[in-house]
């Protein structure tokens, strides 16, 4: 029988630290420039430390995509809708809590050279909420020629084109997008549906057509000559 004593166990509060400056550093340095270094320093423990924990940079990156799911995307609503908004407010609140578009866009650098990392962000964070957002927009009441696929990407796109905005996410977003498509109670979808219609019609004799603004269909053909 062996004598070796076991070893010291492992400090909770130093895993979380180490895996809390990585995620920092990878978004604010990139990859290439974090260092076992840099993150143990920052950490307040050493090299050695970290390697019984992580045996190289990767594996530590690793931990961290695993780690960014801040909070838990939802499992169950009262209606479709309410889930469907419910995994996107989810979204937003994670990517508030946590660098995540600035590490993706360093795992998107190091594609070439690491692609297991990026495929472990989608694997690990991407796939799964678009399959609890397809799910809700399927259970729902969109006609059935929407194109579930192309909703699910542009609903969670949208928030990646309003990050790189001046103005950023609003915080009323994820409703905002979703009612889009998706209005909040079936009379709001009539009408929505209706002012659609109407879009692709000319406008009804004795019913002016509002001042400035032009549906399509009911702008007056300009004249030949440049004005």
């Amino acid at each position: 029988m062996s004598s070796q004593k076991p070893g010291r166990p492992r400090n909770p509060a130093l895993d979380q630290a180490l895996l809390t400056v990585a995620a920092r550093q990878l978004g604010e340095l990139g990859y290439a420039r974090m260092s076992l270094e840099s993150v143990s320093t920052a950490a307040g423990t050493t090299v050695p430390s970290l390697r019984r924990r992580y045996r190289n940079k990767a594996e530590l990156v690793a931990a961290v995509i695993g780690s960014l799911r801040v909070e838990e995307p939802p499992t169950g609503a009262p209606s479709p809708r309410a889930h469907a908004l419910a995994i996107l407010e989810n979204f937003h609140r994670n990517l508030r809590a946590v660098p995540a578009l600035a590490i993706l866009g360093s795992l998107l650098t190091e594609e070439e050279r690491h692609p297991e990392l990026l495929h472990l962000f989608k694997t690990r964070l991407v796939e799964p909420r678009r399959a609890l957002l397809r799910k809700a927009l399927a259970a729902g009441d969109l006609p059935d020629a929407a194109d579930i696929d192309a909703l699910t990407s542009m609903l969670i796109g949208s928030f990646y084109g309003r990050y790189v905005t001046i103005a950023g996410i609003p915080d009323d977003w994820p409703n905002r997008v979703l009612s889009t498509v998706w209005p909040e109670d079936a009379s709001t979808k009539v009408l929505s549906s209706t002012s659609r219609t109407r879009a692709h019609q000319p406008e009804r004799a004795g019913r002016p057509a509002t001042p400035g603004v032009h549906l399509l269909g009911d702008e007056p053909a300009a004249d030949d000559g440049v004005r």
